[in-house]
């Protein structure tokens, strides 16, 4: 009786007990978790109000129960079934500032996530824009946002035409190429451009293209193989409105020359998309956070409107291999493959030695400044500033450090539109207040701007300093090495350091050495401007270049890049080295050639599925076939670096032949006591007025080249210039790490997961 009892009581309570948990689970986790994934960028760093966003499904959950939000907003329709775990769509309408993003579906449990997203016209990390900015017609804010446009190119059969030619829809050419891509996709050389406008400046994307086809993220057309190629232009400069996106190689040397094709052209018909944008031009905008933040935005909105990336490559020559080191090294992950000729490690290294030629010549070239019976023969001058002709110097600061330097010199977007407009060009007498085309008030941001204790008057009457200078030449003793070896005279010496000098904040010359703002040269130092290539370690590198004719490009800047590499991670095994007798390029067709190898290169890397470091793996994974190579001939190919120093006379600079390291990487040296006993080696020793006359140059000491320089260090990487309170944050902060399930900056979930180790 007492069974029967008990039940009937179970028979009552049994719809009670089964709608209780279990203890411990609920019937959300029965299933699974949802999980949110950002694909086009770091998710704190999205910008344009859109995102491709990913929702992974867990099994046991129909991809069609789930639902996405945007705050309380539905987006569910704005994603496609890739498979039965994945979703991926795109989420526009972002405000700017942050985003709340939540995937819920019946029986699973919910995912949230978090995205940050910036205005369109930025910035994004690289700090508050400059005030001054002249947008372009047909702008429709003062960001200068503007709806992208789209056109038509083709490759013509002709091979004179060696550039792409407008294609008409409705009138098709007769000559168009057809290509097979790297995928074994036969199609028609038709490439669509899309042009618009991010961070107030224009980029542009290619892609081979079929007309009439549909193309979205979710599903991009087949002959597309999600690799992609960066350009990047030369030159150092600021500029105050919208530039244009550079694409040939070689900085333009060889545009429209018949029988050349640019990589670019090469990387279209294998199927790569090719982005360029106005601000990794350096001569338009020599800031590696605007080169950075460009290209990154950039890469997002091409995720975002054609899928997803697998590696990006770079190529440039001169300052376009300044962008590329100084970005890889700086804000890894941007890129994964550079392509570099022409090269300089970065900006400011070669902006000391180009500094040095200008004081050099305004010594050397006015023989009224020489005092009586001292005479410079050009040999002699060649010999100071470390090459074999005294033309280099000229080049170098005529086409390069004065116009960089000169905050009165006319750049773009600084004409006056109407008189005393106010915010034109500066000008010391008459707008102190005015805008600056020098490239360190450019770069103010990162540099910082120069304490109130120095201030000149036009800083006092504009009520701010102006952009630091990050250089010093107090203590270098110019010329030591020949006189070491006796090709000049102790009075040469004497008078050359006595009256070398240095330059204001305004470029103008004075009689006292260039004392540098401490603060500015050790920033330079942390924000990757001075590039001591700490972190490219995980990027595989091709240099190729050729003799210098007096350009200002000679191979010794190619090898500052292998020195530091050394000195950072004790060898240069993810960079190979080539020269050629084609000058500055060493080859016309080696930037095509070199395109092919870095694509072989990566997708090594990108195979191989050990656990082993993304350094290591690029070292690893080089294909046999790229090494060092120096064509003397058609049967020497391969050699040592230390044959490529011989053969191409590697040459010196000012501050090498004053006894500074062959990395040239000290823009400020540490001090020394001036020692009369340093100067034994002389046959002829100084006279009591000569030794004098350099105690005075020289009354805090010398150059001590065996320290570190005043403020030298390695970059940081990522580094944002907005203050938490608003305003700029000289010198930077560092961001966070990279939020959870989101991209790197190299939009690439292979590279991602393999950067994340």
């Amino acid at each position: 009786m007492r069974a029967r009892v008990d039940l009937v009581i179970l028979a009552l309570l049994m719809p009670f007990l089964v709608s209780l948990p279990v203890a411990g689970t609920t019937a959300a986790a029965a299933t699974g978790r949802l999980a949110i994934e950002v694909l086009s960028n770091r998710s704190d760093l999205i910008s344009g109000g859109d995102a491709l966003v990913a929702v992974r499904v867990p099994r046991g959950v129909r991809p069609g129960t789930v639902h996405v939000l945007v705050g309380k907003r539905d987006v569910t329709k704005r994603f496609d079934r890739i498979s039965s775990h994945r979703l991926v769509g795109l989420v526009r309408g972002l405000a700017v500032g942050r985003n709340v993003v939540r995937a819920t579906a019946p029986r699973a449990t919910p995912a949230r996530t978090v995205i940050v997203n910036h205005p369109n016209g930025g910035p994004v990390f690289s700090g508050p824009q400059t005030r001054h900015y002249r947008c372009q017609a047909g702008a429709r804010d003062a960001r200068c946002n503007q709806p992208a446009t789209y056109d038509l190119l083709y490759r013509s059969t002709n091979p004179v035409q060696g550039d792409l030619q407008p294609y008409d829809v409705k009138n098709p050419p007769s000559d168009v190429a057809t290509t097979t891509t790297d995928r074994g996709v036969e199609v028609p050389f038709i490439v669509r451009r899309e042009q618009g406008f991010q961070d107030r400046d224009r980029y542009t994307i290619l892609t081979l293209f079929r007309p009439g086809k549909q193309w979205t993220a979710t599903r991009p057309q087949r002959q597309w193989n999600h690799k992609l190629l960066v350009t990047h232009g030369g030159g150092c400069g600021a500029s105050y409105e919208p530039g244009e996106p550079p694409l040939v190689d070689y900085s333009g040397t060889l545009d429209g020359v018949p029988g050349v094709t640019s990589s670019y052209i090469t990387a279209l018909g294998k199927g790569f998309a090719v982005l360029s944008t106005a601000l990794d031009n350096t001569g338009h905008n020599c800031s590696v956070a605007l080169n950075a933040e460009s290209v990154m935005m950039a890469k997002e909105r091409l995720v975002e409107r054609y899928g997803t990336l697998r590696y990006t490559i770079g190529t440039g020559c001169s300052g376009g291999s300044i962008a590329q080191h100084t970005v890889a090294n700086a804000y890894p992950g941007i890129y994964q493959g550079l392509i570099t000729t022409c090269s300089y490690p970065d900006t400011f290294t070669a902006g000391a030695q180009f500094a040095d030629y200008h004081l050099l010549r305004l010594y050397f070239e006015d023989p009224s400044r020489w005092a009586p019976g001292v005479a410079w023969l050009p040999t002699q001058m060649a010999q100071v500033e470390g090459h074999v002709s005294h033309l280099n110097a000229v080049v170098a600061d005529e086409g390069l450090f004065k116009a960089a330097l000169n905050p009165v010199h006319e750049c773009s977007g600084t004409v006056a539109t109407k008189p005393g407009d106010p915010s034109t060009r500066y000008d010391p007498a008459t707008n102190p207040g005015g805008v600056r085309c020098s490239v360190l008030d450019l770069l103010v941001n990162q540099l910082g701007r120069r304490p109130k204790s120095v201030w000149t008057p036009q800083e006092q009457a504009a009520g701010h300093g102006f952009g630091g200078l990050p250089f010093s030449n107090t203590g270098v003793l110019y010329g030591l090495s020949a006189l070491k070896a006796g090709t000049i005279t102790p009075a040469q010496f004497v008078d050359l350091n006595a009256k070398v000098g240095g330059l204001d904040v305004d470029s103008q010359p004075i009689a006292d050495r260039i004392a540098g703002d401490p603060a500015s040269i050790a920033n330079a130092y942390r924000t990757g401007l001075i590039n001591e290539a700490n972190h490219l370690d995980e990027v595989a590198m091709i240099n190729h270049g050729g003799p210098d004719p007096g350009l200002a490009h000679d191979y010794a800047h190619a090898f500052w890049t292998e020195e530091r590499l050394q000195a950072d991670q004790g060898n240069t095994d993810n960079r190979v080295m080539w020269f050629g007798p084609t000058p500055l390029i060493g080859d016309v067709s080696w930037a095509t050639e070199a395109l092919t190898k870095m694509d072989a290169w990566l997708s090594a890397v990108e195979k191989e599925g050990s656990g082993k470091a993304l350094s290591r793996k690029v070292v690893d994974d080089k294909p046999a076939n790229v090494t060092d190579r120096c064509v003397v001939d058609a049967a020497a190919q391969a050699c040592s670096v230390e044959q490529l120093q011989t053969l191409q006379t590697r040459l010196s600079t000012p501050r090498q032949e004053a006894g500074g390291p062959k990395a040239n990487d000290i823009v400020a040296c540490r001090l020394q006591p001036l020692d009369r006993a340093d100067f034994a080696f002389m046959l002829v020793p100084f006279t009591d007025d000569e030794w004098a006359a350099l105690q005075a140059v020289y009354p805090r000491g010398v150059c001590d080249w065996s320290q570190p320089g005043v403020g030298q260090g390695p970059a940081q990487t990522w580094l944002r210039y907005d203050a938490r309170g608003g305003g700029p944050a000289y010198g930077g902060r560092n961001l966070p790490g990279v939020p959870a399930r989101s991209a790197t900056g190299v939009v690439s979930p292979v590279w991602a997961a393999m950067l994340r180790k």
